[in-house]
């Protein structure tokens, strides 16, 4: 039996892992318990690591997939703030979290700083114990004795190393991890047979499921910066000069998947935090470099801020995955392997992947800057806009034919693939619903909507102003990004736009259209679709960018948008269950005319009816039949309601839920005893979007409107009109059932807000405090 096939079988009887050795090669392939797979070879050297198959994570949501991890921790996370000591509390919950992932199937390899704060802990004791009686009884604190007798670092970290170890294997112990200690020297690295020894021991401690632990050896403290260049692995070295470059090197050897860089800082910002104008980057790419101010580094580690970056860049290039954070966040390595925003994520993209974080406050600038604009300004953009979707016709449609061609291939549902699809008709209806928002515009931001004489010479007025920065999370309907845009140009709003990626060829172009519309007026950053894959989740925690959020699409999106939106307001709907009423006074040929409009005219919309309530006196006559044969011919599906199930012998089959909106060629029938259960139905039923009424009796139709407490209530109208271009607003930028600001299709005025303005002549409040010598008016002026 071979050396392969003997150390394969003593492997899988001594840890009941599986271990199968290709013949001839040298070649293990190990899978553990924990589902991971690594591939060793063998040599004269010992079980190195191979080239394995592993996943490129290119976004943060990706990292939930990272199979082996190295965890850098800093002298700054793990040492008290007396710099004496360790942080045992912070150490333990790091300690946690790696055991954890260990359990979960990722093999996890620590680098770890802390020898030398564990040793002067120890020193100082010893220090202490060895004063004189005078000394000791004095008042002086531990470390202004250790001021007068320093500590050398290196007989710190002597004496520390092993204390540290015990430590780690106590803590890991808790959960039933092995741990072993790899002490290494920076030269080592540089000495072929030291480093081949090296990662042949790292790669069979994996195999044997143990989490090794990397340190310095800091007691003999070797030279820093050694060599910069030569071959190492056939690739260019780095200068290892502290633990982050010592990591960096590590991750690429082992082939890490991610390398987390633990410091006392959340990440990467543009200068030093506590300067002004310090901005944090979420995302970190090479061209961001030059514009980045490093500050001092650490007063306990080796390395600052720009040695880390300098680190994470070279691991980044060799295939590691890097996220810099503060390692005194709770739960901080659970969050990153969560795909969550948490530190600075190192992404080799380029300008095209300009991270959410810089979107949003160019989208805050970008709003300031549009309301500096004039009206006539604004309109022309919008112009602008609409003109180019005729002249760029034939672009959009083929992104588009891009689009849908890929979405039915991944076999999207009929419904979302009919919102996908764009074509030459709706381009110009787009087009013109624009025109008549730029044309509103100049009636839009600074209206004057109430004047008032406080006093003689003080005058207060209310204006419109937009909301700020707006947030529009849309699904399929690559025509909501034209719409939204220029409603968010009308009301100088920012906006940020997060499209599905079922559409993004056809937001691609189209929000190219956006910014060469705002080009002319340098606003073209004000509005930015969000094309990065980064969780709804990381957005919706902007509130100091963003004021208000509005989710366009299914119901489960805008449900969870309404869930965790945090701090910031959210104005939609999240279902569309609409429904029409035919009373027993209705004209029956108009009903068969509004009930087939309702449904079947665009049965993906939000406003199409979902639910058909009939008078009961209907069932007895022709027209039941004839509604049904007309719901058939068209291909609808039809459900019973309860009550109409129980009147009929034979029937459709009955609805699971009549609180369902199918958004397809389906709908419930129901049956109920008049306007008064008609009412009460909808209110146990609907979601407060689009109720109709057909009946020729205005008492009813009165009662009806009067009470049924929806955003958009009809009477003998199709509900396909409850859309903000058929209400005259140009466009709608969502539908609200809310009951707080805007209501119903949300056009321009819904994205308005208003401020105070006060004109006086050196008026004071004590002025007009009992006894004083001026009194209010509060005259309503007339608006000019």
């Amino acid at each position: 039996m071979s050396l392969t096939a003997r150390l394969a079988r003593g492997l899988s009887q001594g840890l009941g892992t599986t271990v199968g050795a290709a013949r001839g090669r040298g070649l293990l392939v190990v899978q553990h318990r924990n589902a991971t797979t690594s591939s060793l070879r063998l040599s004269d050297r010992g079980v190195q690591f191979v080239d394995r198959k592993r996943p490129v994570l290119t976004d943060r949501t990706q990292l939930r997939h990272a199979r082996r991890v190295v965890v850098k921790l800093g002298s700054a996370v793990i040492t008290r703030e007396d710099q004496i000591g360790l942080a045992l509390g912070r150490l333990a919950s790091i300690v946690e979290q790696v055991a954890e992932c260990h359990k979960e199937g990722r093999e996890c390899i620590m680098v770890t700083s802390g020898a030398v704060a564990f040793g002067k802990q120890k020193l100082t004791q010893e220090l202490l114990m060895s004063l004189s009686m005078r000394e000791t009884l004095s008042t002086a604190k531990p470390e202004d004795h250790q001021a007068h007798h320093p500590l050398e670092p290196r007989a710190a970290a002597a004496v520390g190393q092993s204390g540290l170890m015990s430590l780690y294997e106590a803590m890991f112990a808790q959960y039933g991890v092995k741990i072993a200690q790899v002490l290494v020297t920076k030269p080592d690295f540089y000495n072929e047979d030291t480093r081949q020894h090296l990662f042949s021991t790292l790669s069979e401690l994996i195999s044997l499921n143990i989490v090794p632990i990397i340190n310095t050896n800091d007691a003999v403290s070797p030279p820093m910066g050694v060599i910069d260049e030569g071959a190492i692995g056939g690739k260019k070295g780095i200068s290892l000069k502290d633990n982050d470059s010592l990591a960096a090197m590590l991750a690429a050897e082992v082939q890490a998947d991610l390398l987390i860089l633990m410091s006392d800082v959340d990440g990467i910002y543009t200068k030093p935090p506590d300067q002004e104008g310090a901005r944090f980057l979420s995302t970190f790419t090479a061209e961001m470099a030059e514009s980045v101010k490093f500050g001092q580094k650490s007063s306990v580690g080796t390395g600052g801020m720009d040695s880390k970056v300098t680190a994470a860049t070279w691991a980044l290039d060799r295939g590691v995955c890097v996220v810099i954070c503060n390692g005194e966040q709770e739960e901080a390595i659970k969050t990153i392997l969560k795909g969550r925003k948490i530190g600075t994520f190192f992404t080799s993209g380029s300008s095209s992947g300009t991270s959410t974080d810089l979107l949003a406050e160019q989208a805050r600038a970008g709003s300031r800057e549009m309301q500096r604009l004039s009206a006539g300004e604004r309109s022309a953009c919008i112009h602008r806009l609409a003109e180019l979707l005729i002249s760029r016709q034939d672009d959009i449609l083929a992104a588009n034919a891009q689009d849908v061609r890929i979405a039915s291939r991944q076999g999207l549902a009929g419904p979302m693939l009919s919102r996908l699809s764009l074509s030459a008709a709706k381009l110009r209806g787009l087009a013109a619903g624009l025109k008549q928002i730029a044309d509103s515009s100049h009636e839009n931001v600074g209206r004057v909507l109430r004047r008032t004489k406080l006093a003689d010479g003080l005058e207060l007025k209310q204006v419109t102003v937009p909301i700020g920065v707006l947030l529009v999370i849309f699904e399929s309907r690559p025509d909501c990004l034209p719409q939204v845009a220029a409603l968010a140009m009308s009301s100088a709003n920012g906006l940020l736009l997060k499209g599905g990626s079922e559409a993004a060829h056809s937001n691609k172009i189209l929000i190219e259209l956006v910014k060469e519309a705002l080009g002319p007026v340098g606003a073209q950053h004000a509005i930015s679709l969000v094309s990065t894959r980064e969780e709804i989740s990381d957005l919706l925690g902007m509130d100091q960018y963003i004021d208000l959020i509005i989710p366009r699409g299914s119901s489960e999106l805008v449900r969870t948008i309404q869930q965790q939106s945090g701090h910031i307001p959210v104005m939609g709907h999240a279902e569309g269950v609409c429904h029409v009423y035919v009373d027993k006074d209705a004209d029956l040929k108009k009903a068969l005319k509004i009930v087939r409009d309702s449904k079947c005219d665009y049965p993906a919309a939000c406003n199409a009816m979902e639910t058909l309530l009939l008078h009961e006196d209907l069932l007895n006559g022709p027209f039941f039949e004839d509604v049904c044969n007309m719901l058939k011919r068209e291909g609808v599906k039809i459900f019973s309601g309860p009550n109409l199930h129980q009147r009929l012998t034979f029937g459709p089959p009955v609805a699971k839920d009549m609180r369902t909106e199918y958004s397809d060629l389906k709908c419930a029938v129901e049956v109920v005893k008049g306007v008064k259960e008609a009412v009460g139905h909808i209110h146990t039923f609907g979601s407060g979007h689009t109720e109709v009424i057909v009946t020729e009796n205005e008492s009813a139709a009165e009662q009806f409107q009067r009470d049924v407490d929806s955003a958009c209530v009809f009477h003998n109208a199709s509900s396909r009109f409850a859309d903000g271009f058929r209400f005259g607003l140009g466009a709608e930028v969502g539908i609200s059932t809310g009951r707080i600001h805007a209501r119903g299709p949300v056009g321009v005025e819904g994205l308005l807000t208003t401020k105070w303005v006060l004109t006086g002549d050196g008026h004071a409040a004590a002025d007009f405090a009992e006894g004083g010598t001026r009194t209010y008016v509060h005259e309503q002026l007339p608006i000019e």
